[in-house]
């Protein structure tokens, strides 16, 4: 399935200030995707001292989001088909593993990761030491186990073919 609403999404990983617009948001709209776009807090940061959130924003006719919106004021993004997380830090793993909804990015990831049939990819970005710590291998499978797609690291190439092979783009 092309021609959807992507929920697109990233955390402060290290590079995706060089490659989440260019490498990831912009091929998916060029596959026929419509973004809607939500930012961890760091990430929006990254992002704005790079001048990569005006660019981003001009790829969709939504808003680009890292807040909550209010309870007077309506969701600003329509239900997406499809959910990529990339890349996902260590600490935003963890977070979605347990459920942690302390950001709006993690929000509607924990959400997604409710609903039926509708695929949820996730590149895991970290470093060997979190990779060594006891519990990683155990969040990764909690993810797995829920139906999450973990894609290797390796930039938005291997996130592009999985979300191609997920929706049969």
């Amino acid at each position: 399935m092309t021609g959807g609403v992507l929920g697109l999404i990233t955390s402060g990983a290290g590079g995706v200030e060089r490659w989440f617009r260019t490498g990831l948001a912009a091929p998916a709209v060029e596959r026929g995707w419509r973004l809607a776009v939500t930012l961890t807090p760091t990430a929006a940061r990254w992002l704005d001292e790079a001048g990569e959130l005006e660019p981003l924003a001009g790829l969709t006719d939504l808003p680009v989001r890292w807040t909550s919106r209010l309870p007077s004021e309506p969701k600003p993004h329509p239900p997406p088909d499809c959910f990529v997380f990339a890349a996902a830090t260590a600490n935003s793993v963890v977070k979605l593993a347990l459920g942690i909804s302390d950001n709006q990015a993690l929000t509607v990831l924990c959400e997604a990761m409710g609903l039926p049939d509708v695929p949820v990819i996730v590149q895991p970005q970290s470093n060997e030491a979190q990779r060594r710590h006891p519990a990683w291998a155990g969040h990764l499978a909690t993810l797995e186990e829920a139906g999450v797609l973990l894609v290797p690291e390796g930039g938005p190439g291997p996130v592009l073919v999985a979300l191609d092979r997920a929706t049969g783009g």
